[in-house]
């Protein structure tokens, strides 16, 4: 049977064809993400103004993660995301061993309250080396500002403090990819940044899976969950040395204008 189109008919159909083909030369032009997570993470590791520094005991505590990117289709110019990274832990500690902290000596068996807030800021500049809905790959570069301190503090009246600040710019390399599942809406992903020089490294990765609740012409809603692992092996750097790590899972969403 044929079907007839009405002048109405017609003309709601040209309104969805303009819509539809607005949307995908907005998104050409700048695709815009935002998006936050959340994670759970148990701390380990140890940190000084020397070697060889003593390890702490940590709590395990929820971290934020907040970024937004912009992508363009200038095929010179790097895509740029720009993230602030929550990075901080306490926790009470006795000293099996002297230890000197920035200039003053904590005695053994000595309770401390130890603390490290490192929290951070990525200014990623990548390219999309693949890009479709099957397979996505970015690859960039990560300078990364640590602006922090660790800090130790004796549980006692009038007891000793002492606390060491580092801020440095760091270049990490950066990767960035996603498969999609097709027909399903879910994704898997996996994200990363690392570098590693003398004795010191440091890496900030991430793996999991992504599901789209709402694929509209105004907003794309993501929601994900993961691994996220931090290590931060510093070796004098602002006369910081530290070996930590930062583990556990992650919940976020994203949304894609």
């Amino acid at each position: 049977m044929k079907k007839h189109f009405t002048i109405p008919t017609m003309a709601a159909l040209g309104l969805s064809s303009m819509l539809v083909t607005g949307q995908a030369a907005a998104d050409t032009l700048l695709g815009v993400y935002v998006g936050g997570d959340g994670w759970r993470a148990d701390v380990t590791g140890s940190f000084g103004t020397s070697e060889p520094a003593p390890v702490f005991n940590f709590n395990s505590k929820t971290q934020g993660s907040y970024y937004i990117a912009l992508e363009h289709p200038v095929p010179v110019l790097p895509n740029i995301r720009l993230a602030h990274n929550q990075l901080d832990a306490n926790g009470i500690t006795i000293i099996d061993g002297q230890f000197s902290f920035a200039g003053e000596t904590f005695v053994v068996n000595t309770t401390v309250a130890n603390q490290v807030d490192l929290t951070n800021t990525d200014i990623v500049l990548y390219y999309e080396i693949l890009d479709n809905s099957v397979v996505a790959l970015d690859l960039g570069v990560n300078a990364k500002h640590l602006d922090g301190s660790a800090s130790v503090t004796e549980q006692a009246q009038n007891g000793l403090q002492a606390e060491q600040s580092v801020s440095q710019w760091i270049p990490l390399a950066y990767l960035s990819s996603k498969i999609g599942l097709p027909l399903t809406g879910l994704d898997i992903f996996a994200q990363g940044s690392y570098i590693g020089w003398s004795d010191s490294r440091m890496y900030d990765v991430q793996a999991g899976i992504g599901y789209e609740i709402v694929d509209s012409l105004a907003v794309d809603i993501r929601i994900k969950v993961g691994y996220r692992a931090v290590n931060l092996r510093l070796d004098d750097l602002d006369s910081l040395y530290s070996n930590l790590d930062f583990k556990g899972a992650f919940a976020g969403v994203e949304l894609h204008f």
